[in-house]
This record gives structure tokens, C-alpha cells and sequence, in this order.
């Protein structure tokens, strides 16, 4: 039976509620606030507010990871990332700090200065990642993608014979998260993200998310859903500026919830916040 305590380094979060975890691209480039939060000040007063709404992580990334986004170098990524993780650890001393990259090396300095999560949409896979995971002691977070940020949306594909998207999703994070189970990382410090917009049709990611819960059943990992302002709610709402998605989002992160869902990472935290309490109401007088 799965634990309600998800475990990143000396952290603990009780997942018998919904988390919410905080979005904050310190990135010039990001497909919905890109540009917003390049100041130190700026992304120190956005990750107060998210934790103040009632976000118990806050997300730092520094690499754009949307359709067609070029990949920074990792001087650039140190640059964007140190800072503001050094800043928010000191001025949200009770958040828990993620940070979206697939850098062993940010991972590493970030954790000096106070990270407790790693946010990886590569999954760990490149060289050294799982072992330095393991190293740090800190919670990650897997996720799925069908090619790179640059091809991923070009030709999206997935074969019947193989489960469809739903059968190649939870083989390939079950693979990984195996992979940091024989590292030494513990299951209770692993999430698993479907993926949802990196190299999935509209369709698809519909389909992903009503079967959602295949992907940690019978397992002792948490599930992520990261559906916030992404492209598959506005194609349905008609809302073309991801900034106007937030219905549309906060509806899709309940209905993960109502799946199975542990953890919803979102740019707009207290809408959502607001939807868990009814969720957590609805739950509680069946």
C-alpha cells in the first residue's frame, strides 16, 4: 500500500491532500510568462505569492521547454537558476524548493543553496543524472517525452501494438523509475509525470489523462499532472493566450485529482487551491 508521505531530502509532504506545486520560469522565452519573473525581485515576490496561495513547492526552471524552444547552454541555466533558488530558499524558508532541469550539475548547486526536488522532463536519462539523484538525496520527479523540445509537437506517433500512448507512457516511466530504484532512491521520492503536451496529440493527451491512474497503479510512486495553460485546454476553450486558460486548467487539474492524481503544477495557485478544498469537501461526505 502506497505511503501519504512523499520524501524529498530532509522534507516531508502529506499527500492525503492535493499539493500544489508553484510554476516559476525565470526564462525570457516560456510559453505563458516567459519574461515575467527575470528579476531576482520579481521571481522572489511571485514565489512568496505562490506560497502564500497556498503552493507547498515551488517549481524554478531556467530552461524554456516549449514546442520549439532552443536549448541554453549550462553556464546560462546557472546563471537564471543559482540566484533565485538561493533567494527564495532564504525569503520561503517552509517551501519546498523544485527545480526544472535535466542538469546534474544545476541540480548540484541548487541543492547546496536549499533545493529538495528535481524536476526533470528528460526523466534522468542524461549521463550521470540518476546517480547524482541518488547522491543529493532529493525527491524527483520523471516525466514523459516523445522526442526533444525542438521535434517533440512535429509528428507525434504511438504504437497500438505497444499500448498506444497510454501503454508506451507508463512503460517508460516505469522503466526509469526503476532505474532510480536500483540508485538507491527511495520510492516514496518519486513522482511520475505523464508528460502532457511533450510529443502528444490533442487527442492524446485526453486519452492520457483519463487513464491516468494506470500509471502508478499497483505501485508505490505519486502522480503528477502539469496540464496548467498548456495548449490542450486552450484547442477545446478556444482560449488562445495561455494567460486566459485558467478555467479551463483549474477544471482538467480536478479532474486528475478525481483520477488519481497526487500533486498538480500549475501557474495559477489559488484558483487552484480554491478547486482542491471542494475536491478535499467532496471526498470527505460521499
Amino acid at each position: 500500500m502506497r505511503s501519504n508521505l512523499f520524501k524529498a531530502r530532509d522534507r516531508v509532504l502529506d499527500v492525503s491532500t492535493p499539493q500544489i506545486m508553484g510554476i516559476l520560469n525565470v526564462t525570457p522565452d516560456s510559453f505563458s510568462d516567459g519574461g515575467s519573473y527575470t528579476s531576482l525581485g520579481a521571481a522572489v515576490e511571485q514565489a512568496q505569492r505562490m506560497y502564500d496561495e497556498g503552493a507547498a513547492i515551488i517549481d524554478i526552471g531556467g530552461e524554456s521547454t516549449r514546442p520549439g524552444a532552443d536549448p541554453v547552454t549550462l553556464e546560462m541555466e546557472l546563471e537564471r537558476v543559482v540566484p533565485v533558488v538561493e533567494a527564495v530558499s532564504k525569503h520561503c524558508p517552509e517551501a519546498l524548493i523544485s527545480v526544472d532541469t535535466s542538469s546534474p550539475e544545476v541540480m548540484t548547486e541548487s541543492v547546496k543553496i536549499g533545493a529538495h526536488i528535481w524536476n526533470d522532463i528528460r526523466a534522468l536519462t542524461r549521463p550521470h543524472a540518476v546517480e547524482t539523484a541518488a547522491a543529493l538525496g532529493v525527491g524527483v520527479c520523471l516525466m514523459h517525452m516523445q522526442g526533444t523540445p525542438q521535434n517533440m509537437q512535429d509528428n507525434p506517433h504511438y504504437d497500438d501494438q505497444q499500448g498506444g500512448v497510454v501503454g508506451t507512457v507508463k512503460s517508460f516511466l516505469h522503466a526509469r523509475a526503476q532505474e532510480c530504484l536500483q540508485a538507491g532512491i527511495d520510492a516514496q521520492s518519486i513522482m511520475l509525470d505523464p508528460g502532457f503536451g511533450f510529443g502528444k496529440t490533442i487527442e492524446e493527451n485526453y486519452i492520457l489523462l483519463n487513464h491516468i491512474a494506470e500509471l502508478t497503479q499497483d505501485t508505490d510512486f505519486f502522480l503528477m499532472a502539469a496540464l496548467s495553460r498548456k495548449s490542450m485546454i486552450g484547442k477545446i476553450t478556444g482560449q488562445e493566450i495561455p494567460a486566459e486558460r485558467v478555467c479551463g486548467s483549474v477544471v482538467a487539474g480536478f479532474y486528475a485529482l478525481e483520477k488519481g492524481a497526487h500533486f498538480l503544477r500549475v501557474h495559477d495557485v489559488a484558483a487552484t487551491v480554491e478547486a482542491t478544498k471542494i475536491f478535499q469537501a467532496l471526498r470527505l461526505y460521499r
